[in-house]
């Protein structure tokens, strides 16, 4: 099967004209932070994001939010460098909206303007989830083999979705995780450490719950796919499904209400969210 032929690309990035205002960004971005005497992590602390996504904007694969900018503008002293390109910004976020796969537009589309979000996983971190590290390794590694340049481009549209946890007004996200997501060290030790910790950082945030699913459960309500429910701004809730690269949209209220419902068990029988980043903290420290 060709790569064209593919029936579910995960969200190829097309060229646009935006594409370099980002690359430049990036740079001026670095030689601002560097010039503070900021390593990423220091730079991170103070605005609020990982070093894993301040290194994906430094090199223009994650679109800067415009509250990131005002935020970076100030503590690096950049006199309004940073602030006025805001509205370029914005515009290309706006155009980002149509980059998406024919099949996949109407997911992304909801996706990015939900004003909820609910996922459970049982075979991979979910693609919001995941650190560039570890989501490049997720395409290097499948099969068919992808090119250099189309895994590139996957993982810079896997890291724009994930601007979603910092959007106004922040949706509602919550997460279950299978705990055998935080056991299987893709990419290796310190790709799934710096993996680990990218879970406690999204999960200590404001509007998201990760809770996770002890393997030692004798029970449980949904031994099937792994699938997301959300509910899109001024609309029922929905749910979506992915099979061996076959999507799957659910409309139907009542096939929505019993997926609802297993994801309320589910999160029932789960971990709280707190016991959830002690265990996440216990993994860590055991690698």
């Amino acid at each position: 099967m060709t790569e064209e032929a593919e029936r579910r690309p995960e969200t190829p990035a097309e060229q646009n004209g935006a594409a370099g205002v980002f690359v430049v960004l990036g740079k001026q971005l670095k030689l601002l932070r560097e010039r503070a005497g900021l390593s990423q992590r220091e730079f991170g602390d103070l605005v609020g994001y990982g070093p894993d996504q301040i290194s994906a904007m430094e090199r223009g694969v994650r679109t800067p939010r415009p509250e990131f900018l005002e935020r970076a503008d100030e503590i690096l002293g950049a006199g309004g460098l940073l602030r006025g390109v805001i509205p370029q910004v914005e515009e290309a976020m706006a155009k980002a909206r149509t980059r998406h796969p024919e099949w996949y537009r109407s997911h992304a589309a909801m996706e990015a303007e939900a004003v909820e979000l609910h996922h459970y996983c049982n075979n991979a971190v979910h693609g919001l989830l995941q650190t560039e590290a570890h989501a490049r390794v997720v395409f290097a590694k499948r099969r068919p083999f992808l090119s250099e340049e189309t895994i590139e481009k996957r993982v810079t549209d896997r890291l724009s979705r994930q601007q979603v946890f910092q959007r106004s007004p922040r949706p509602i996200v919550s997460y279950v995780l299978e705990e055998v997501l935080l056991d299987r060290p893709i990419g290796g030790p310190h790709v799934h450490s710096e993996q680990l910790r990218h879970l406690l950082r999204v999960g200590s945030m404001q509007n998201v719950e990760i809770q996770v699913m002890p393997t030692r459960l004798e029970e449980h309500p949904n031994l099937d796919s792994a699938f997301n429910l959300l509910v899109p701004k001024g609309h029922s809730q929905v749910g979506y499904l992915e099979a061996q690269g076959f999507p799957q949209l659910i409309t139907d209220r009542e096939e929505v209400r019993k997926i609802a419902d297993r994801y309320g068990i589910m999160r029932a029988m789960a971990l709280s969210p707190m016991e959830t980043r002690s265990l996440i903290a216990k993994k860590l420290e055991e690698l």
